[in-house]
């Protein structure tokens, strides 16, 4: 199935979502909405916190300040960690994105590419090897692999295996948590905090896939008279910059990223690129009715304080995140993340059976 392109609006990536829900009619020379209170929203259920899920927290967290053991006096084994270089040859020919320096991987996490007919893993070649030694191994891609032109393709990779190691992950105590955890002192303290905050991001995710529902939802509530040409441009320009952005990347160009990718034709791409540009500026619209309907809009002082945000999350100061993003931009933003905020509360969630036709 072709993959579907992503939207790249600047006033979603920052806030995080596009416009929600309506009441009765609000309209300019543009948009019309039909609707933006009540849109019924496919219920979401917040899922409980287990002490397993706890449990793996904890692991994970331990993991990470494992001590690395080399291993010297044996090859690498099924479960140790190793570095390697490799280099990748189809034909004869390295290939593009084949090639690695000081790779890190646990042998049989199954982050390579697996057995497959005739050749054993990726991994599974490197297991009964030394460190220092090089050696060449053939293998061969999945059918379903990401990338099309590598599908099912057998290819040689010739290995230098740098170092082997294993992990000594530590115990969990008291006084492993007041040297690692900040803000907790003992492992019940910490246990506590870390479930606090799963919920907490349960909860986030309860809310962000409202917001989403919203967004579907207000869709069916706009309709169009006209589109602002300046703005889909804009929206256009910034959406092409993008891909261009991310196959540089890649290290190809913008065509090569899109038949490769994408898995699409360029005139598909401008096509959708297009379209996602049109009913993202159809949002921008309704949301600035809403909000002056609903006197949504943050003062000066609001904005600045919001902005602020932002840049912290983005690990940058203010003056540098305005002149990155730009102020409209941000408004915009800001603006659309308001908006939806209050057509969520006013939205009704209802089982999604109640919903299908």
């Amino acid at each position: 199935m072709k993959k579907k392109i992503i939207t790249i609006v600047l006033t979603a990536a920052l806030a995080g979502m596009l416009p929600g829900c309506g009441s009765r009619e609000l309209s300019n020379e543009y948009v019309t909405v039909t609707q933006y209170k009540g849109l019924e929203v496919p219920r979401v259920e917040k899922t409980e916190v287990t002490d397993d899920q706890v449990e793996q927290a904890v692991q994970t967290s331990l993991q990470g300040t494992a001590e690395k053991v080399p291993v010297t006096d044996r090859a690498a084994e099924m479960g140790d960690w190793v570095n390697i270089d490799f280099t990748g040859y189809l034909d004869g020919v390295a290939f593009d994105g084949g090639t690695a320096q000081a790779q890190e991987l646990q042998l049989g996490a199954g982050g390579y590419i697996g057995a497959s007919g005739d050749y054993a893993g990726f991994e599974d070649q490197i297991a009964g090897r030394q460190a220092g030694e090089e050696f060449d191994i053939t293998v061969q891609f999945p059918e379903d692999y990401y990338t099309p032109d590598m599908a099912g393709k057998v290819a040689d990779f010739h290995i230098v295996l740098n170092e082997i190691y294993t992990e000594n992950i530590p115990e969990l105590t008291d006084e492993w948590v007041k040297a690692n955890i900040e803000g907790s002192e003992t492992v019940e303290q910490y246990r506590a905090d870390l479930k606090k905050q799963l919920e907490e991001q349960a909860e986030q995710t309860v809310q962000s896939q409202l917001k989403s529902a919203v967004q579907t939802a207000l869709l069916d509530k706009i309709e169009v008279e006209k589109y602002p040409e300046d703005t889909v441009s804009e929206q256009v320009q910034q959406m092409e910059d993008y891909y261009t952005q991310m196959a540089s990347m890649y290290g190809i160009d913008l065509p090569e990223f899109i038949e490769t990718y994408l898995q699409m034709t360029e005139e598909d791409f401008h096509a959708e690129i297009k379209e996602s540009a049109q009913q993202a500026a159809a949002f921008g619209e309704a949301v600035r009715l809403i909000a002056e309907k609903q006197k949504l809009a943050p003062s000066d002082s609001e904005y600045e304080e919001k902005i602020k945000e932002y840049a912290e999350q983005a690990g940058t100061d203010v003056d540098a995140y305005k002149e990155q993003v730009g102020e409209e931009a941000l408004r915009d933003a800001i603006l659309s993340e308001i908006v939806t905020d209050y057509l969520v509360e006013e939205c009704v969630q209802v089982e999604e059976s109640d919903t299908a036709e």
